[in-house]
């Protein structure tokens, strides 16, 4: 992540600052007296109105940016793109918009709202398509439409890299742009392709899932689906890759000689000394 501090220059009488805070990780104060380079200690104002000493260690604290740009659908439109900026311009979609996506460029943050949102439906996925990104609301059917768009134009493979931590919500993102892929283009399946891929699931959880503090199920591998068109319309999905995290696994299932037979598409297993710790 990108960090950017603030210069002695910029921290002056009234300039707002980000400081850490034990609670809530991070927390707006005023400077009350301008800092002069050499000043050990940085005299803010807190939100509560209570003064404080903030020893300067090795850097300044980050600036806040102004209110107009807190809450941006994209994140390159602030002033500082920090660790605290970014996490409250989320918090303030999140909570004062209900909106769960944001662009920082061409990446979309998605925060997981734990609860179904009236925001998948087909009438949605016909309005993201043929709309450039940045022409609505920051979605994942946008960045869908955008690699779908480029598949179409030029005739080259696309990829959407889906990454996040425990319960984040990688498997549901992967369902919403596969959904919205056989929505478009059509597909040339007997059923839904998306129910078809996560049916494996339960076969692939075999290998190595594990209990974290977020997630009771999480999967300690990663998956590369590979989704075949024709002519633009969806034929089909495979599993093309599988990748095991052997160190986060104690014991393996005794399934060995019976996935690859069941599996919707090739498993390709690495042999034990090639395979990821």
């Amino acid at each position: 992540m990108l960090w950017l501090v603030a210069g002695s220059a910029e921290l002056v009488t009234g300039a707002r600052v980000w400081i850490p805070d034990c609670v809530e990780v991070w927390r707006v104060a005023e400077v009350t007296r301008s800092y002069k380079e050499g000043d050990a200690v940085l005299h803010l104002r807190l939100e509560d109105g209570s003064a404080l000493a903030y020893p300067i260690e090795s850097q300044l604290p980050p600036l806040c940016n102004p209110d107009c740009l807190s809450g941006a659908d994209d994140l390159v439109a602030l002033s500082y793109l920090h660790e605290p900026a970014v996490l409250h311009s989320l918090r303030r979609r999140f909570v004062e918009a209900n909106a769960i996506y944001t662009y920082c460029g061409v990446i979309l943050v998605a925060i997981n709202p734990y609860k179904p949102l009236p925001i998948y439906e087909e009438e949605v996925i016909y309005a993201y398509s043929g709309h450039e990104i940045g022409d609505m609301d920051p979605h994942i059917f946008a960045l869908a439409e955008e690699a779908y768009k480029q598949m179409v134009r030029f005739g080259k493979n696309q990829s959407l890299i889906i990454s996040g931590e425990s319960g984040a919500g990688k498997t549901a993102s992967a369902k919403y742009a596969m959904r919205y892929f056989t929505t478009v283009g059509g597909c040339l399946c007997d059923s839904s392709m998306e129910e078809k891929v996560l049916a494996s699931s339960p076969l692939m959880e075999a290998f190595g899932n594990a209990r974290t503090t977020r997630n009771d199920n999480s999967s300690r591998f990663g998956k590369y689906i590979e989704i075949g068109f024709s002519q633009a319309r969806v034929t089909g999905a495979t599993i093309k890759t599988y990748l095991l995290e052997k160190s986060r696994v104690t014991f393996h299932v005794g399934l060995w000689g019976v996935l690859p037979l069941h599996l919707p598409g090739p498993v390709h297993c690495r042999p034990e000394h090639q395979r990821r710790g």
